[in-house]
């Protein structure tokens, strides 16, 4: 029997926008205030979502317990999947002294924790997130400055903040594809729109990063670096967006940033070097994080065998990252199962959707095609590179599940959460409320793409969520529908830092376990504001002439 969405079950949208919040809510003050551990909370915000669900929304108990089912599974592969992997590499590093190398190596570019931020999780970070996104560049970056010594809350909470940026055309552009063959958006438009809206924070993202992380003082110090940076990255990532497509926008821009910044820092090095490891010097996790190291030089083959598994790794998620191989090895293995009892058994209607709208609910066990299966054979790669036998590999890998199994179960917790606030449609209420704003819609319209990557943890995601309620919004308030779809997906990327998923990976990646709420609290005032900053620029490229040239109609 079909069930229809209904979204405003009290007649008052005040009232029902109260509900649809309550399982976000209770998740949050579990997570950031009452210092629950990470599992219990999203099991409780979980436990919540089916409650509201059930008894204010009236969907039937059977789909609500089969949709967190099904996004259970999603949390296992491909995020979980991600997770354990890049985890059992880092391991694999660290036990036999190849990662100590690598970190050495890495100080050798230069010794100022300011310019390692910028190298590491900004450069560094959107090349993974413009390959494989979905987790990947945070698990990375994450683990690599807790292995440069950074404190936990610093490498955590910094690289968060600088995955932001890059996320609108993460694993290769996979977010704005989404958003226009769900939503029918011309592809390179809004692609466009998009190359004309987050380029400014490109360039602001850098420092802010430095400004979280040593103040404003210490930011000033490095600015021409962080100029270089930002403006490298800026740069490319408007051309490539406006004149050949969004698949290749981040991957481009972070090599070219990354060469910028390395070949900078040949030229100009910072009067005062910045050796803490914690946030502005005084962070409550310094005493966890290591000294700082002198200067150690290794031989070519010791460099080499240490970045080899790494330089594996990078080419390795490339290429799973690239659309004819998805499709082969979708074509090797993909077997789909249609989720009994929920598959186009819930249906959207109007005003969400022009006409009413059947939600598939189809499970595909990509397991060749999953980013995670590219990480698990470089690391596999890697480990013999690095003289390790097939034995003691997969006994590090046994080692990893143990150590991952309460992220991995958060993951599929909170995973579920998402995927029963869509299936339920309480996320399309919180989605309506903001599209009742009137004149103020294009501010209000971003935060409402922000609400929804930290709410599903994906851009990809908020766009088949909202992408069509922006585009009818537009239409009905006489603005660009263009300008509205790309402000969902720019505003989204700045809801990446809060959205629990990626919290979870970061603290597996520093083995900083049960310090998700530190994390969120730290995150969370960066998030809202760098978020109303893009809803207010938005809002300029709407009504405030000269920026609504910069509007593609």
């Amino acid at each position: 029997m079909v069930w229809q969405q209904v979204y405003d079950p009290f007649h008052n949208m005040f009232i029902s926008t109260a509900l649809a919040a309550v399982p976000v809510v209770v998740m949050l003050v579990a997570l950031g205030f009452l210092h629950i551990k990470a599992h219990i909370a999203a099991g409780l915000g979980l436990l919540a979502a089916v409650a509201v669900a059930v008894f204010a929304y009236g969907m039937p108990a059977d789909l609500a317990g089969r949709a967190a089912m099904y996004g259970g599974f999603t949390g296992l592969l491909p995020i979980g999947w991600i997770v354990l992997n890049i985890i059992f590499l880092q391991q694999l590093a660290e036990q036999n002294g190849s990662f100590q190398v690598l970190q050495d190596s890495l100080s050798g570019i230069t010794e100022d924790r300011r310019l390692q931020l910028l190298l590491i999780a900004f450069c560094f970070g959107a090349f993974f997130e413009g390959a494989a996104g979905f987790g990947t560049p945070v698990a990375v970056t994450a683990g690599i400055l807790i292995g440069l010594g950074f404190s936990p809350l610093a490498a955590s909470g910094l690289s968060l903040i600088a995955n932001t940026a890059p996320v609108a055309f993460g694993a290769l552009g996979t977010p704005v594809i989404t958003l226009a063959k769900v939503h029918g958006y011309d592809l390179m438009e809004v692609t466009a729109m998009i190359g004309r809206q987050l380029p400014f924070f490109s360039l602001l993202v850098p420092f802010w990063l430095i400004w979280a992380f040593a103040g404003r003082k210490a930011m000033w110090e490095i600015w021409p670096a962080i100029l270089v940076t930002g403006l490298s990255f800026a740069i490319p990532q408007y051309l490539v967006s406006n004149f050949i497509g969004p698949e290749l926008v981040d991957i481009i821009a972070a090599i070219v940033s990354m060469v910028a910044l390395i070949a900078f820092l040949r030229v100009w090095q910072p009067k005062t070097v910045w050796t803490s490891p914690s946030l502005r010097g005084k962070d409550v996790s310094a005493a966890e994080a290591k000294p700082p190291r002198r200067m150690v030089r290794h031989a070519r083959a010791d460099l080499v065998r240490a970045w080899t598994p790494w330089a594996i790794l990078t080419v390795a998620v490339f290429i799973w990252g690239l659309p004819p191989v998805k499709e082969f090895l979708n074509g090797v293995y993909a077997p789909k199962f249609p989720i009994d009892g929920l598959h186009n058994l819930i249906q959207k209607v109007p005003p969400v959707v022009p006409t009413p709208h059947f939600e598939s609910a189809i499970y595909t066990l990509n397991l060749l095609s999953a980013t995670g299966t590219g990480i698990l054979l470089a690391a596999v790669l890697g480990a013999l590179v690095m003289g390790y036998r097939p034995v003691a590999i997969v006994q590090c890998f046994g080692r990893t599940l143990w150590l991952v199994r309460y992220s991995l179960l958060t993951i599929v917790l909170m995973l579920g959460l998402g995927t029963l606030t869509r299936f339920s449609g309480t996320d399309t209420t919180l989605g309506l409320a903001f599209a009742n704003t009137g004149w103020l819609y294009p501010f209000f319209g971003t935060l409402m793409g922000w609400i929804g990557v930290a709410m599903t943890g994906s851009d990809t995601a908020s766009n088949v969520l909202f992408g069509g309620m922006q585009k009818v919004a537009a239409e009905q308030l006489g603005l660009s529908p263009n300008l509205m779809g790309a402000a969902n997906s720019s505003g989204g990327v700045m809801g990446k830092m809060i959205d629990a998923q990626s919290i979870v990976v970061a603290s597996t990646a520093t083995r900083w376990f049960n310090h998700e709420g530190d994390i969120l609290r730290y995150v969370f005032f960066h998030s809202v504001a760098l978020a109303c900053l893009v809803g207010g620029f938005v809002t300029l490229q709407a009504y405030v002439w000269p920026f609504t040239l910069m509007v593609v109609h």
